[in-house]
């Protein structure tokens, strides 16, 4: 506490500061290359407004407006124009000194402090996950540190050392981290460029939506495949030994995961025989509703009700499928009605198809026909059979439409709906048997 307390000593660090500042900056190439660094943002500061300007055209272009990630992508890239122009002149600069043979460990710290700026700053706008954001961000950090005070090649070196060697394949902890980070990076651009086809396809209207469908999902198994074998590649992953280990593989895998094979299969069947497209009308069980989406492993059917089936694709291949839109979406349904044996059946069938015929949701070509169907225990059954071309929006609210309509026009014309009767019918025996018959009081009579 003395110490602090005593004022030689602050002057004591200064002095020594100085000192350092005079034998480590205050030298003719550390000023060179300061003065360079200061020099390059004048052509960032110029330029900047006409490279702001063509980055800020991004946020129009269509294609890629409907991916959350490329707009704010889009949105963020002008406010870089100024780090983008100043770390390519820095890069220029130090290209230069590297081939002039002059000192450069300046011009490369500023060159990695605004790459590791840049890199975060474009992190957070694409990566909307958090924890992604921060991996993102420590990385690009630590690589920074490590090249500023020069221990980036020294630690590749170490990493690399320490590896397993399995005849002539050698694997390092080096080759281990750059693969999980090419895999990461070449997964994400593959799934970006998948959706990026998949809404390209999309627009091509002479294909029909399993084709479509079909295309963005090879598409993208293969664009997946491809940054798989690159990100073996960068380990050092002999490519033409992993057939036959894949071959290998596969045989265990067939017997293991023959179920989920199976879906896979019965995934591209459905694509390629196009019987069961999305937005087409099945029922298949007691699940009955119109299809969201076919995946690779199952298809996604959503019922009125808004509940979503995930029902397995070999399921659609093996069981009975009623497909009520495949190559026409007209549907016929069929209503019973039931009239008393007192009313006349040719008054009672004109008016169901009246009846039917004023729900908008009936064709009118072929219009509604009402048949006899027979005489029942009760009453004399009739079947209403009108056509819809609007299966998707379901079968019950138009069902129940025309049973109202039904309803109305019976009544109007007194046309009786009969109840169910029953004869009781009783054996005679040697004991006599009583029958009284009494008659509810009205209310108010004490009689």
């Amino acid at each position: 506490m003395e110490q602090l307390s005593n004022p030689d000593i602050y002057l004591q660090w200064l002095e020594q500061a100085i000192a350092w500042i005079s034998a480590n900056v205050l030298l003719v190439p550390i000023l060179i290359q300061i003065a360079a660094c200061l020099l390059a943002t004048i052509p960032a500061f110029l330029l900047r407004g006409r490279l702001a300007s063509l980055l800020a055209r991004l946020q129009d272009w269509k294609p890629l407006l409907p991916y959350a990630g490329f707009r704010r992508f889009a949105l963020v890239l002008p406010s870089l124009a100024f780090p983008l122009i100043f770390v390519i002149a820095i890069w220029l600069l130090d290209a230069i000194a590297i081939q002039a043979g002059y000192r450069h460990n300046i011009i490369r710290l500023v060159a990695s402090l605004l790459n590791a700026w840049i890199v975060i700053r474009l992190a957070a706008a694409i990566v909307n996950d958090p924890v992604w954001s921060r991996t993102i961000a420590t990385v690009a950090w630590t690589l920074a540190a490590l090249n500023i005070v020069g221990w980036l090649e020294p630690s590749i070196a170490i990493l690399d050392g320490h590896a397993i060697e399995f005849g002539e394949f050698r694997i390092s902890i080096y080759g281990i981290i750059k693969a999980v980070l090419s895999l990461a990076v070449l997964l994400w651009v593959a799934s970006f460029a998948s959706r990026l086809f998949e809404q390209r396809i999309r627009k091509v209207h002479h294909l029909t939506p399993s084709v479509q469908v079909l295309m963005a999902k090879l598409l993208k198994l293969v664009l997946l495949s491809i940054a798989v074998l690159f990100a073996l590649s960068t380990m050092g992953v002999d490519l033409t030994a992993l057939a036959v280990f894949g071959g290998a593989v596969g045989v265990g895998i067939g017997f293991g995961l023959q179920r989920i094979f199976a879906n896979l299969i019965s995934g591209v069947i459905l694509l390629l025989d196009r019987s069961i497209k999305p937005g087409d009308v099945i029922a298949i069980g007691d699940t009955f509703g119109w299809i969201q989406s076919l995946g690779a492993r199952y298809t996604a059917v959503r019922t009125r009700d808004g509940t979503e089936f995930l029902i397995p694709n070999e399921d659609l291949i093996t069981n009975q499928v009623e497909n009520w839109s495949h190559s026409d979406v007209k549907l016929r349904l069929k209503v019973p009605v039931g009239i008393s044996y007192n009313c006349d059946p040719h008054l009672a069938i004109k008016l169901c198809n009246e009846a039917a015929a004023k729900c908008a949701r009936v064709q009118d070509n072929p219009g509604p026909n009402t048949l006899m169907r027979g005489f029942g225990d009760n009453s004399v059954d009739l079947e209403i059979r009108f056509w819809i071309n609007d299966p998707q929006n379901g079968r019950g609210n138009i069902i129940s439409e025309v049973l109202l309509n039904v309803w109305d026009a019976f009544i109007e014309h007194n046309i009786e709906i009969p109840f169910p009767q029953r004869d009781l019918h009783l054996r005679s025996s040697d004991e006599p048997i009583r029958v009284e018959m009494t008659h509810a009081k009205a209310p108010g009579r004490n009689d």
